[in-house]
């Protein structure tokens, strides 16, 4: 887990509690003004509770018969305080606290183990912090369209746009399914608007669906970021770029080429690979202009330690997908 996210959720199940503390107040002292004796009820029940464990402890005497005539006592109070409850239009458990999470009671674990919901808060987190919150709702496997890739063969290539897509997809499918047991980077290349940033998106989806932390970052807002990290110290940052499980890096070349940029990216990718935290990079450069863009030390890392995907159509798919809703309308 990525350093800081457990004090995040510890806090938030504290909170919670707080809540349900708070709540649990408010009625009994709504109680205490409209239906007294219902908490005159609920305080001599806990006596008895309590002479209940004097009894263990001081091991009296004839203590099963004092016991039955305690717990007999105390199950007749409970039916006349339900009654009450009943009567005046509330429900029996009134004075019990509610929580968000039974399995619980919104601590997040059940003995040592994490809890469902503790899961859940983690992936709202990760998105929260993946900077894909809103464009995942539009963008996923349920809303692809494999039909905006053409049919017929481009140029030399040797499957369809669509075949193409479809073999893609079927071994990001794959890469999802096996992203905790493999660490294996993808790399997607082609030219714009042929599907590589949305199939990122559904990637992302999944994996934080998962409870895997992915952080998405633009090339431009990855360099301001390791500029901030460089320059004034921001180890938390750092922590989130080079230990999520998935760091996806769009549209690599659109960034400010710079002596900086170009020596940064090294380390980055250097340091990813050699900790074994995987990447996805996509860019719309060519493998050519890649390799005279880049240096030998960057291209020999993207090319050699990457799964390489190539993506083509006939046409602009954001185009296409634009026109087809202007035709609908």
């Amino acid at each position: 887990m990525i350093k800081g996210y457990q004090t995040q959720i510890l806090d938030i199940y504290e909170k919670i509690r707080s809540k349900n503390s708070e709540e649990l107040r408010s009625r009994k002292k709504e109680l205490a003004e409209k239906l007294p004796e219902v908490l005159d009820i609920q305080r001599e029940i806990g006596k008895l509770c309590v002479k209940i464990t004097l009894s263990v402890i001081n091991n009296i005497e004839n203590r099963d018969s004092y016991l039955d005539e305690i717990k007999e006592s105390i199950t007749d109070l409970k039916i006349k305080k339900s009654e009450l409850l009943v009567e005046n239009g509330y429900p029996i458990d009134y004075l019990e606290e509610k929580f968000e999470c039974n399995k619980c009671n919104d601590t997040g674990f059940i003995g040592t183990k994490k809890c469902q919901c503790y899961k859940k808060k983690l992936v709202t987190l990760y998105y929260k912090n993946s900077d894909l919150n809103n464009v995942l709702l539009r963008e996923n496997f349920n809303t692809f369209n494999y039909s905006v890739f053409s049919n017929r063969k481009v140029n030399d290539k040797p499957l369809t746009p669509r075949k193409n897509m479809e073999d893609i997809s079927a071994k990001a499918l794959y890469y999802i399914e096996t992203f905790n047991s493999k660490s294996d980077n993808l790399f997607f290349y082609g030219e714009p608007g042929t599907g590589k940033t949305f199939l990122t998106h559904c990637i992302a989806k999944e994996l934080l669906n998962k409870g895997f932390f992915v952080l998405y970052r633009t090339a431009e807002n990855l360099f301001k970021d390791l500029r901030e990290i460089r320059f004034n110290n921001t180890p938390n940052l750092e922590n989130l770029i080079l230990n999520c499980d998935l760091l996806i890096i769009d549209d690599l070349g659109t960034e400010q080429m710079s002596n900086f940029s170009i020596t940064e990216l090294f380390n980055l990718l250097n340091t990813k690979l050699l900790t074994n935290k995987k990447m996805l990079v996509n860019t719309n450069f060519s493998l050519d202009e890649l390799m005279s863009t880049y240096t030998d030390r960057i291209t020999s890392r993207l090319l050699g330690n990457f799964t390489l995907f190539n993506f083509y159509n006939d046409d602009d798919i954001r185009v296409k997908i634009n026109l087809n809703k202007m035709k609908n309308q």
